[in-house]
C-alpha cells in the first residue's frame, strides 16, 4: 500500500528557513493532488498548502506568501519551502494527497510527519 515519508524539519531561529520533502510510495498512481498539513500540540491537523492537477497552489493565510508547495510528478513527491517562519508555524507537518474533500487527507495511513520548531 501507499506509504509517505516526510523529512526535513528540524529547529530553525525566527525568520530562518526550511524545506520539507516528501515522498510516496507503493501507489499505483502518480500522486498529482498533494496537501501539506500541520498538527500543533492540542490542536487539530489543519491545511496548510494544496496544489491541484493543474499545478494552482492554495495556502492558508497563516502562511501565504511565505510557504510555497511543488511537486516532481515523476518522483512521486511534494516539497514544501518555509521562509521567514515564525514561532506559531511550530507543527509536526504531514503531506498527503488531498483530494475531494479537499483539505482532509485522501490517503488512509499518514506519514510520521517530521517536526518543525521555530524558536529562539
Amino acid at each position: 500500500q501507499v506509504q509517505l515519508v516526510e523529512s526535513g524539519g528540524g529547529l530553525v531561529q525566527p525568520g530562518g528557513s526550511l524545506r520539507l520533502s516528501c515522498a510516496a510510495s507503493g501507489s499505483r498512481f502518480r500522486i498529482t493532488v498533494w496537501g501539506w498539513y500541520r498538527q500543533a500540540p492540542g490542536k487539530q491537523r489543519e491545511l496548510v498548502a494544496h496544489i491541484n492537477r493543474g499545478g494552482g497552489t492554495d495556502y492558508a493565510d497563516s502562511v501565504k506568501g511565505r510557504f510555497t508547495i511543488s511537486r516532481d510528478n515523476a518522483k512521486n513527491a511534494v516539497y514544501l519551502q518555509m521562509n521567514s517562519l515564525k514561532p506559531e508555524d511550530t507543527a509536526v507537518y504531514y503531506c498527503n494527497r488531498d483530494d475531494v474533500p479537499y483539505g482532509l487527507g485522501s490517503l488512509a495511513y499518514w506519514g510520521q510527519g517530521t517536526q518543525v520548531t521555530v524558536s529562539s
